[in-house]
């Protein structure tokens, strides 16, 4: 059983979720917010953020003033390695407040490449040819295009962090190969043994909490679809996740090599939470059975606190379509797709390892009579977070 975090010297430093300056002795707030800015050119999020007058940005930035994260990972958020996306994304909208609500800042800020756009120079998507975003090396039209964004109101230890962009998806014990379904491998062995398994990434960034570290565990797995009968989107996903299951284990881990060239898991007193869009539903949709159950079920996670929201069912019942077909509790769904093929879905996480205490955990998803519903469909997903504390 994993050793509990220093509860003593977490309390000591949590941020009140007023001011960065008054410290409080109650709770932590983590997020996850796939905010899919994910634009369609280079350039065009750093345009976005250096206006100062993108209304997605003013409406993302109302939600964080409204729910206040501590710490806030945002999925969907275009790398630009020429562009300090945090201190824009700081000065020129969480800065302001929005109709009455109290300015947020982040001073602190991890980010880093994704594979999502660069190109491989293999054909990974079958289609005979070599190039384009279905032959970068996680889907996408140009390099950084889906990246991740990690935000903190307490400092972060990046030179302590680790990143996983380049782990090859064969060297994964198990690893769920694409096969087509006459059972030949849909890529070649030259094409498998270098696929990467992070359609994005996997970081592992501690964050400082009065002396004692705190593991953020990011990533944002493939959605699992749009591919073939080879289910290279679904299995990718499925392993993706797994990848954490397995990087937590207090077993150990002693294949995994970082980018850095840095072996094994994490350690076994490690304090962490996995937090992220998992593109994975624990009853619904096209993930692979069992998907999320490698961490919800995970003897050394904490998923007990599941978070939930009036909106949710609210848009389950008035949306209709495959949502009335759906076995899952559409109270905790947190992304709300096409209501004919998809439906609303439970994608969204955030996990706790066990030892720390968990006070709460909730959806942004405010119902047609609550306060700030207008601001609910700037992104297909929704905001998730997670209190711990005393």
């Amino acid at each position: 059983m994993r050793r509990p975090v220093c509860l003593v010297l977490l309390l000591a430093c949590l941020v009140s979720p007023a001011s960065a300056e008054q410290p409080v002795h109650t709770r932590l707030r983590i997020a996850t917010f796939n905010v899919a800015m994910g634009l369609d050119e280079p350039g065009e999020l750093a345009a976005a953020l250096a206006s100062g007058s993108d209304a997605r940005l003013q409406q993302v930035a109302e939600i964080l003033q409204r729910v206040r994260p501590d710490i806030v990972l945002l999925n969907e958020f275009d790398y630009d390695p020429g562009v300090d996306a945090a201190d824009l994304l700081n000065d020129n909208y969480l800065a302001h407040g929005r109709r009455g609500h109290e300015p947020i800042r982040y001073p602190h800020h991890f980010r880093s490449a994704v594979n999502t756009g660069v190109a491989s120079g293999l054909d990974l998507d079958g289609d005979g040819q070599v190039g384009g975003p279905g032959d970068a090396w996680g889907f996408g039209r140009f390099p950084g295009q889906y990246g991740m964004l990690l935000l903190s109101r307490l400092p972060l230890r990046p030179e302590q962090a680790r990143t996983f962009t380049t782990f090859p998806w064969s060297e994964l014990p198990g690893a769920r190969r694409p096969a087509l379904p006459d059972g030949r491998p849909f890529h070649g062995d030259a094409s498998w043994g270098q696929m990467r398994l992070s359609s994005k990434s996997h970081w592992d960034v501690p964050v400082d909490i009065g002396g004692a570290d705190l593991h953020l565990l990011a990533h944002h797995p493939t959605p699992p679809v749009f591919d073939g009968p080879e289910d290279r989107n679904g299995r990718r996903n499925f392993d993706e996740i797994r990848f954490w299951r397995i990087y937590t284990d207090p077993a150990g881990a002693d294949f995994v090599q970082d980018d850095q060239g840095r072996r094994g898991g994490i350690a076994a007193d490690t304090a962490f939470v996995v937090l992220g869009d998992f593109n994975a539903d624990p009853a619904d949709g096209d993930t692979l059975p069992g998907a999320i159950a490698q961490l919800l079920d995970a003897a050394w996670i904490d998923a007990r606190c599941e978070p939930r929201s009036a909106g949710a069912v609210e848009a389950a019942v008035s949306q209709g379509g495959i949502n009335a077909q759906q076995s899952g509790d559409p109270a905790l769904d947190t992304a709300d797709f096409n209501d004919r093929y998809t439906g609303n879905l439970r994608l969204d996480y955030v996990l706790p390892s066990t030892g720390l205490q968990v006070l709460g955990c909730g959806v942004f998803w405010p119902a047609a009579s609550e306060d700030g519903h207008d601001l609910a469909t700037v992104s297909d997903h929704r905001l998730v977070w997670l209190d711990i504390g005393r």
